[in-house]
């Protein structure tokens, strides 16, 4: 007796994020990053130009290296169809879309450097990952120990380092995490 096996398009906003993605990084790659920072970049620039507004929602597209893709894909892979699972895909879309632009504007708020990578929308997915398990009138100690070795480490490493990673971009996607969080079950629980 043979076995059909299929495959199956199981979590359809993630999957279709990391394409993008890989979309966006096969392009870089072709054409040695020379449109990267024009559109997959996001940095404070001028407030009538489309361009700056546009930018607050690609740059989660690019990456600024293979490895820099590569290990930001598998925690969204990791994590990504789990809150999909249990939030919708609407949600999800959502989750990604609202992020992006929180924590493109408080990179513009604090600095001039670009800001590039899905590394924000993770974070918020590792901290509503770790809230799966959440219930009317209980906080479970998996996500408050994720939340404080987390931020702990970023906040850590933003003042103890200077290493080119947007630890800033990290500690919004996981506060953003934590707020959709809250948000989402409180909507659930009603």
């Amino acid at each position: 007796m043979i076995m059909k096996i299929r495959l199956k398009y199981n979590s359809p906003v993630i999957l279709t994020f990391a394409l993008l993605c890989l979309g966006v990084l096969i392009f870089s790659e072709l054409t040695g990053y020379r449109y990267v920072s024009e559109w997959f970049v996001t940095h404070r620039g001028p407030l009538d130009s489309v361009r700056t507004y546009l930018t607050m929602f690609t740059y989660v597209l690019g990456h600024a290296s293979i490895e820099h893709f590569a290990s930001n894909m598998m925690l969204l892979l990791l994590v990504g169809p789990v809150v999909e699972e249990k939030y919708g895909s609407k949600n999800t879309l959502i989750i990604i879309l609202i992020t992006a632009v929180l924590t493109a504007f408080a990179n513009m708020a604090v600095t001039t450097n670009g800001l590039i990578g899905c590394s924000g929308v993770v974070f918020a997915f590792i901290i509503l990952c770790s809230m799966t398990s959440f219930k009317r009138g209980e906080i479970p100690i998996t996500m408050i120990l994720v939340v404080t070795l987390y931020l702990g480490q970023e906040i850590l490493a933003g003042v103890l380092s200077s290493d080119n990673i947007s630890q800033m971009a990290h500690i919004v996607g996981g506060i953003a995490g934590a707020a959709f969080g809250f948000f989402l079950e409180g909507g659930r629980r009603r």
